[in-house]
């Protein structure tokens, strides 16, 4: 039975399942293609708060032990879906991957930052999504996995259009893998203020002297969030370079005009902080 409201059907309830390991969350995954999954909730508990989205069947991912926390694998990072942003600015983790700590350091709330994940921002694939440049950077790949078997991605293969990612309907977030840089890195954004807002631009960027690049990943300021890359020696055009890759829009929080000329300031100021 569905209830009407603002001229749309909802189901009378939403049905909460809560898997107690990964296999058991695939099956209902594969069962239930259409469930959406939840773990802390941060972008669809407002969607359901606001009537935006209305599943029938939510998959709750809390008590799947497999997505939490981060471990070191053959030389690289593997960072589980369930990685909080909190967990995600302290510790050692903080010290191989100092770009996503700062971004995570600006999601929300001390709450929400408990509470919101990696992999929630991987699903909801928002371009303005804080975690996404910092992994961009770093070459970030995205493990999926379906009862069919598991496969990987790059980042910047994941993240195909606005709120739009590669996830299959049967597939599940299960964790990134990153081989650390060791670059020096950091990540700004511009805001109304300082917390507790979705970034009107953001920008991670990292001087890999060993490589002898320089890489920016902006986000707010194209459909998705993208990676561009120059030698060392052209650190003078790079912030022109940053702007102007941008694919910017006008909304309620900035005019395209406005985006690439803070893009080229963060771009600008980063530099500064990562070569000197």
């Amino acid at each position: 039975m569905c209830k009407r409201q603002g001229g749309m059907d909802y189901p009378a309830r939403v049905e909460v399942l809560t898997p107690r390991s990964l296999q058991e969350a695939l099956a209902l995954k594969a069962e239930r293609p259409d469930a959406r999954a939840i773990q802390g909730g941060t972008d669809l508990m407002v969607e359901l708060n606001f009537d935006r989205a209305r599943p029938e069947t939510i998959i709750n991912l809390n008590e799947v032990a497999e997505l939490r926390g981060w471990s070191r694998e053959n030389g690289s990072l593997r960072l589980g879906s369930g990685l909080t942003y909190t967990e995600a600015m302290e510790g050692e983790l903080a010290g191989l991957l100092p770009a996503l700590a700062e971004a995570s350091r600006t999601v929300g709330s001390p709450q929400i930052r408990n509470r919101g994940t990696i992999g929630g921002n991987l699903g909801t694939a928002s371009p303005a999504g804080d975690a996404l440049p910092p992994l961009l950077v770093e070459d970030a790949e995205v493990e999926l996995a379906s009862v069919r078997g598991e496969r990987s991605l790059p980042l910047a293969d994941f993240l195909v259009g606005p709120k739009r990612n590669a996830l299959g309907e049967d597939e599940l977030i299960v964790a990134v893998r990153i081989a650390p840089s060791g670059s020096r890195q950091t990540f700004m954004k511009v805001g109304p203020r300082n917390a507790m807002v979705i970034a009107v631009c953001s920008l991670a960027v990292a001087a890999d002297r060993e490589r002898g690049e320089l890489r920016a990943a902006y986000g707010s300021a194209g459909p998705v969030p993208a990676l561009i890359a120059a030698p060392l020696d052209e650190r003078a055009t790079f912030a022109e370079r940053v702007a102007g890759a941008a694919s910017p829009i006008d909304d309620v929080r900035g005019t395209a005009a406005y985006r690439r000329h803070a893009l080229r300031v963060l771009a600008a100021r980063a530099l500064e902080r990562v070569l000197t």
